[in-house]
């Protein structure tokens, strides 16, 4: 049965849908499966870690542990390299392709977009040593004693779980299934409702909207790109903003050599250092930020983006100084009061608004 919040803003009556929603490709039963699946904790090795212990609905579907630059893993002890991103509307990035016209590589999953399409990067986790740390034998037998068995049956036909690879493969396409429905990709937000005339800003959210257009909007444009989609404050590229090396722990223990990112998927040295441009939609909710969690707050970002090239705000050098943005960022003359107020309209971007 659906369940509905009735929101009232300005006289609008906004009804947003916390269970079901229907990807355009996928049915409400596959979206439902890999609902079960995404939290389904019987899934790693050992058991006790599901895709939602690192990217958790209430985080942001982040890492809901903001203390730790990474996440640890089901084995304690083992830490990944990088900071969870959102799986929150990660299913509107294109598949991995370069672009002739701008000499860019855009879309995909991951940091380093090294999984081309939603459905390759949920592989992925459950096989990874320092994250789920199974087997695609052990995944797919988990998945034949659990609960839901029967509705992997139903959903994909009475021989799905017969043969490991072929099951493994619909494994992933049923959490792809639920991370493209409309409670994971709610478009729900302050800014969301602003757009509908149903909210207005404050004077200093106004303000940070403005300013964000002038300075970030190049990479994470506040505008539908298809005249359709809401804005997704992202452009799927890939950059080298110059983040320094984190060297916090659990760092301080994995000894990793600098973090090419696309560079080193593509063994290519004119990607080195470059990540995923990430949609700043529920931001608020991510911290830390940056592709190894340097940034611990918003505050510090945004003062970064600002100041990175400013030798009197003296930022540690890049982790990898080749291929750096040097026209975007790094000396945009914010005062702090102006950096406030994008700070202030980024926490529009949070989903599940409730008017005043």
């Amino acid at each position: 049965m659906k369940r509905f919040r009735i929101m009232v803003c300005s006289g609008v009556v906004l009804a947003a849908s916390l269970v079901a929603g229907i990807a355009t490709a996928a049915t409400t039963g596959e979206i439902l499966l890999g609902r079960m699946l995404y939290f389904d904790k019987s899934l790693s090795s050992p058991a006790g870690q599901a895709c939602a212990s690192c990217h958790l609905p209430q985080a942001g579907y982040a890492d809901p542990d903001q203390n730790l630059p990474v996440s640890e893993g089901v084995i304690p002890g083992r830490f990944g390299g990088r900071n969870a991103p959102t799986a929150a509307y990660a299913a509107f990035s294109p598949t991995f392709y370069f672009d002739v016209a701008t000499g860019q590589y855009v879309g995909g999953q991951f940091w380093d977009g090294r999984a081309a399409t939603l459905k390759d990067q949920a592989k992925g986790p459950f096989l990874n040593p320092v994250e789920m740390n199974n087997t695609m034998e052990g995944v797919v037998a988990a998945v034949r004693s659990a609960p839901y068995s029967s509705l992997f049956l139903e959903v994909y036909g009475p021989t799905a779980l017969d043969d490991v690879p072929a099951a493994y493969d619909l494994v992933a396409q049923a959490i792809a299934a639920f991370e493209s429905s409309k409670p994971v990709n709610r478009f729900s937000s302050k800014f969301d409702l602003s757009l509908k005339k149903s909210v207005k800003f404050t004077t200093q959210e106004k303000k940070g909207l403005k300013l964000f257009n002038d300075k970030c909007a190049g990479c994470h444009p506040s505008t539908s790109v298809d005249g359709v989609t809401p804005p997704l404050f992202t452009d799927h590229t890939y950059d080298n903003l110059g983040v320094p090396k984190n060297t916090e722990f659990p760092y301080d223990i994995l000894n990793l050599p600098p973090d090419l990112g696309l560079g080193a998927i593509l063994v290519d040295p004119l990607q080195d250092g470059k990540f995923k441009v990430p949609t700043l939609r529920n931001i608020e909710l991510t911290a830390p930020y940056g592709h190894n969690g340097y940034f611990k707050t918003l505050k510090d970002i945004v003062h970064f983006y600002n100041t990175r090239d400013v030798p009197a705000a003296n930022w540690p050098p890049p982790e990898v100084s080749a291929n750096l943005n040097t026209t975007e960022l790094g000396n945009l003359g914010l005062t702090e009061e102006e950096e406030d107020a994008i700070v202030a309209f980024l926490m529009t971007l949070t989903d599940g608004y409730v008017c005043q």
